[in-house]
């Protein structure tokens, strides 16, 4: 996907879900995590996540029970993306290892939201490229656009050829934790130091 897609799909998924906006002030009240954020959600956290299913890469049915098991950094993509996926995940490792260096481990989990040509394998494979503890998820067309409703992210494949084609998505990482649920996400722009430092605060305040 070109950059230029890139930027749009993050419009449209704005303009569509009407849901997140970006604040520079941290919130208040009894929020724990309240130093830790940069962004805000309109209603509360508790708009974005929830329950999911889907396949794991040996094809086993997982939930997110089973894979949120630590703080996870989720990213919604797919494999046949030229440019931006792999930019970005390769952001989220490299912020991944840099937590790691400081003692605290987060998982980074990839979700397919191109089933059609993301088997279990294929998923399998993008993940274990990218990291060694990164897991790839990917499910029915009804499981995928289930996990992304409950996240509020946004795609749709372009037309084009049955085998080579592009799709657009929005490109925010969320940051889960047991017990918790979604707590933030994060935008592309960020350096993986900066994403280093503002996922340590969360885990620091569990």
């Amino acid at each position: 996907m070109t950059r230029i897609y890139a930027i749009l799909a993050v419009v449209l998924a704005a303009a569509a879900l009407g849901v997140l906006w970006f604040v520079s002030q941290p919130g208040g009240g009894d929020d724990r995590f309240a130093q830790c954020r940069t962004t805000k959600v309109a209603g509360g956290s508790g708009q974005i996540g929830g329950p999911f299913e889907l396949v794991n890469s040996k094809g086993q049915t997982v939930t997110d029970k089973d894979v949120i098991t630590s703080p996870t950094l989720l990213y919604f993509g797919y494999t046949y993306c030229p440019d931006v996926c792999p930019l970005d995940n390769s952001r989220n490792v490299e912020a991944i290892d840099i937590l790691e260096s400081r003692g605290k481990m987060v998982t980074p989990v990839f979700i397919s939201i191109d089933p059609q040509r993301d088997t279990p394998e294929v998923v399998g494979d993008f993940a274990a490229n990218l990291h060694e503890r990164m897991i790839g998820l990917t499910g029915s067309p009804e499981q995928v656009r289930a996990a992304s409703k409950a996240y509020k992210t946004y795609f749709k494949r372009q037309e084009g050829d049955e085998d080579y084609y592009l799709v657009d998505h929005s490109t925010f990482s969320y940051l889960v934790l047991p017990g918790d649920g979604f707590v933030e996400f994060f935008r592309r722009d960020l350096t993986p130091d900066q994403m280093a430092d503002q996922i340590g605060c969360f885990v620091d305040n569990m």
